[in-house]
């Protein structure tokens, strides 16, 4: 979803607002908030008057509405009661999703683990043994209100804005431009004559939102769930070369295929997801850099030298796109 660039809300989510926020629903922390690792909402861990450890989530506002935040918080519900290992909320009164003094929030159950081993092939089965699980039970039905992942989405809309943001430095606005512009061309057309079946997917499935417990993998943070196909939901695993790439695809296959059939026509997709993902990643940045954690997290987006290292990037990406997609035959 691309919006328009809104007022910055978060400067009146004060420390006081958070434990109001939260002791509205009838949780009381007993210590101080720990604040997590999100830019996109604001996500706060502490331990309540239980001994129990808690995770609540504020919303950005104007990003999603509650429709499709509820969708995602049903969606993760129904995951859970199928025993797939994600981080779903909490019903409390009945109810995932509260309002707070024009906040929207939803509160989690902590899940304690570490970094999930991308390079570690038994983790990796066991994660791919999961999304198996996970797109098991979400062909079973399409997303109502979320959207859907396509070029159009995902790349022509965040290129729009990124052209209206002013962001890309003056110098190297054509030639970035002009390759962002041959990178969706391609992609776009690579992606229009695939036919794929379109599933609930998590979207945003990078290692980083996985959790190694004691238990095998957890999965974190659906807010950018997405109705697509299934391998969306796996290329983000693959990393290193060529052969590195097919060797961790294999294994994860191996485990989804216990649950679900993977199309392996959809391989020739992955080129053209990370090419969408790289033009809404910046868009992304642009769209949020009044929010004052991004200029502090981001400090060399919109430096020239970031324009330059990315018009090369796109570049790249426009020979990888001509390349043979991976393939296990």
């Amino acid at each position: 979803m691309i919006e328009q660039a809104t007022e910055f809300h978060y400067q009146a989510l004060t420390p006081d607002l958070i434990l109001d926020a939260i002791e509205s629903i009838g949780v009381y922390p007993e210590t101080g908030l720990l604040a997590l690792n999100s830019y996109e909402n604001r996500v706060y861990q502490f331990r309540c008057d239980d001994g129990k450890r808690y995770v609540v989530k504020f919303y950005r506002p104007h990003r999603w509405t509650d429709e499709q935040i509820q969708e995602e918080h049903d969606y993760s519900l129904e995951l859970a009661e199928n025993e797939v290992p994600v981080a779903a909320p909490l019903l409390i009164d009945g109810k995932t999703l509260h309002h707070y003094k024009g906040f929207r929030m939803a509160l989690f159950a902590s899940i304690g683990g570490r970094a999930f081993e991308v390079d570690n092939l038994d983790q990796l089965e066991a994660v791919g043994r999961f999304i198996g699980r996970i797109h098991q039970y979400a062909a079973k039905q399409p997303f109502r209100y979320r959207e859907a992942l396509n070029p159009q989405v995902l790349g022509v809309e965040p290129l729009n804005y990124l052209r209206q943001s002013g962001m890309v430095a003056p110098s190297m606005a054509h030639s970035f431009f002009t390759v962002v512009e041959q990178v969706l061309q391609k992609a776009t057309t690579i992606w229009q004559a695939q036919t794929f079946k379109s599933i609930r997917l998590h979207g945003d499935l990078h290692p980083g939102n996985i959790l190694w417990t004691p238990d095998g993998p957890g999965f974190v943070d659906l807010d950018d769930a997405k109705q697509g196909p299934a391998v969306q939901d796996i290329w983000m695993m693959l990393t290193g070369d060529r052969q590195q790439q097919i060797l961790q695809l294999d294994t994860l296959l191996e485990g989804y295929q216990e649950f679900a059939d993977f199309d392996p026509r959809q391989l020739v997709l992955i080129e053209p997801l990370r090419a969408l993902r790289m033009v809404h990643y910046n868009a992304w940045l642009a769209k949020r850099w009044q929010d004052p954690a991004f200029p502090m997290n981001f400090p060399w987006f919109g430096d020239l030298k970031y324009w330059e290292q990315q018009t090369l990037a796109f570049k790249e990406q426009l020979a990888a796109l001509d390349e043979a997609p991976l393939s296990l035959f």
